[in-house]
């Protein structure tokens, strides 16, 4: 009578490839994936402190004697240095998240890590680039820079034509995003089919873009 074999555990993890430990980093917010609980939440959170980041900064620049107007002019561009950065800050994030997502998700062999985390982090801080830091209407002061008017929006900072939204909506724009990566509307649901890390980050995207409408809604109706 033959031995019936022995069966073979599953692991989470490839033993096979070596830890990708900057990636997994990353990836996981620097930890903040591997709380026990609710880690994409605190995800989300860490996008709002990354969105704010730059408000914190020029702010510290302009009390340590900086340029704190941030609008530059030059022929018929006239560019928000803190729009401009908040834009190449998130295609940083995106981009970075679809590579450290992916070998996350292939060193775990998952195909969305419940640890993977920068997803959440990406798409809050979409949400309130989209939703949050455009003024609604473009009628302020106007200035002169180079000889070419250009609108001046204000707010506590008094700087650039991106404003500072209060924390009802950074509270808002939380909200939304989560209530809307529970749900998943289309094709948000359908983007996780897509390979590798892009499947990974591509869903909160979309779920960013709802939650910046709903929080642009919000704005608009003066909640």
């Amino acid at each position: 009578m033959s031995q019936p074999s022995a069966s073979i555990p599953n692991t989470t993890t490839n033993s096979t490839a070596r830890k990708p430990r900057i990636s997994l980093a990353i990836a996981t917010a620097f930890g903040l994936g591997y709380l026990p609980k609710a880690p994409g939440t605190f995800g989300s959170l860490a996008g709002i402190v990354l969105a704010m980041f730059p408000f914190w900064f020029i702010s510290l620049s302009s009390l340590r004697g900086g340029d704190s107007a941030a609008i530059y002019s030059q022929g018929a561009l006239t560019v928000d240095s803190f729009i401009f950065f908040q834009c190449l800050l998130a295609i940083a994030v995106a981009l970075i998240g679809v590579w450290t997502a992916g070998r996350a998700a292939k060193y775990w062999s998952t195909k969305d890590p419940q640890r993977v985390v920068i997803d959440e982090v990406s798409g809050q801080q979409l949400t309130l680039l989209l939703g949050g830091f455009w003024p609604l209407h473009a009628s302020t002061s106007s200035v002169e820079s180079y000889g070419k008017p250009i609108l001046w929006s204000t707010h506590p900072l008094g700087m650039s034509i991106a404003i500072l939204p209060n924390w009802k909506y950074l509270l808002l724009g939380f909200i939304l995003f989560r209530v809307f990566d529970i749900w998943k509307p289309f094709p948000a649901r359908q983007a996780e089919s897509l390979p590798g890390g892009l499947g990974i980050m591509a869903d909160d995207w979309i779920v960013g873009i709802y939650a910046a409408l709903g929080l642009w809604i919000a704005r608009a109706v003066g909640i």
